[in-house]
């Protein structure tokens, strides 16, 4: 039986509005062309998306006691997902997501992501006696459990986001992951950047660029590049990374090389961006397999 991974950090509810481009700032009125409400976050989507892989999962999230906790309780009901929840006194995380029509985004966190002051850690303690790996978010109240995990002895992996290169929030997360998915969004020389990374010991880096793919590099020094996959019709970019994160861990824990993990991860992100879901109703193990051999030959 396939070991979990798992995931600590990263559950939200979102409201999702498309425009036509994003506003500038000035005074004005829109019409969005739509909006809607939906699961969100960096661990929702990766859970999600691991889970349709029919990869298990245990995943770590803090919820509050009001409607959007049980609507993302609700939404996070699946056979492979297991929620260890920390239920807190404050409001659940919330965002509103602009979203353009070329895929650009704005998030605004209208509810923060909750740090209370004391975690029940036992749990996930627990549940990493039985994990084969744990992805840790970067999320502020993720950032005590890293020194005993680490400890715990299991691989760490990390997604640092539109991390600039030198911000010190993300430095115990760097320190602690033995891998890093990281964007080029902001940052001037995202190649420096990883070979920064990869001097401070890590077994490889992934960097995303969206649509213009995601380069790889290990810690020999080797580089990677993949293209991103062309799709009909983008509908919603939220949750591509997570998707590609996804993808590309579920192809490396059933030993792929590094090049079809890579592939696997652009596949899975680029039917992400086809849905408004943050895992696409298309994913699935077999379809996966089916197009990376696809695009293989």
């Amino acid at each position: 039986m396939t070991k979990p991974v798992l995931i600590i950090g990263g559950a939200s509810l979102d409201t999702i509005i498309h425009l036509p481009d994003l506003p500038a700032p000035e005074p004005q009125t829109i019409w969005p062309t739509a909006s809607y409400r939906a699961l969100g976050s960096t661990g929702a989507g990766k859970s999600l998306n691991l889970a349709a892989l029919e990869q298990p999962v245990i995943f770590h999230t803090l919820l509050g006691k009001d409607t959007e906790g049980q609507q993302i309780r609700d939404a996070l009901a699946h056979p492979r997902i297991r929620v260890l929840e920390e239920e807190t006194d404050g409001p659940t995380e919330q965002h509103v997501n602009l979203m353009s029509e070329d895929g650009k985004r704005i998030s605004l966190f209208i509810q923060p992501p909750p740090e209370p002051k004391d975690i029940d850690w036992l749990p996930v303690q627990q549940a990493t006696t039985e994990c084969c790996l744990v992805v840790v978010n970067i999320l502020g109240y993720t950032r005590p459990a890293l020194p005993w995990l680490k400890s715990a002895g299991l691989p760490i992996w990390t997604d640092l986001h539109d991390y600039d290169g030198e911000n010190p929030y993300h430095q115990p997360f760097i320190d602690a992951a033995e891998v890093i998915f990281l964007s080029s969004d902001n940052l001037a020389d995202y190649r420096a950047t990883m070979e920064q990374l990869i001097g401070r010991g890590k077994a490889f880096i992934v960097c995303t660029h969206g649509s213009a793919g995601a380069t790889l590099l290990t810690s020999e020094g080797a580089w990677m590049e993949q293209p991103a996959m062309e799709v009909p019709a983008v509908i919603d970019t939220n949750g591509a990374g997570d998707a590609f994160f996804s993808g590309f861990l579920y192809r490396y824990l059933q030993g792929g090389e590094l090049a079809d993990c890579l592939k696997a991860g652009a596949i899975s992100g680029a039917l992400c961006v086809t849905s408004r879901a943050l895992v696409s109703p298309e994913l699935n193990s077999t379809r996966l397999t089916t197009l990376c051999t696809s695009v293989s030959s």
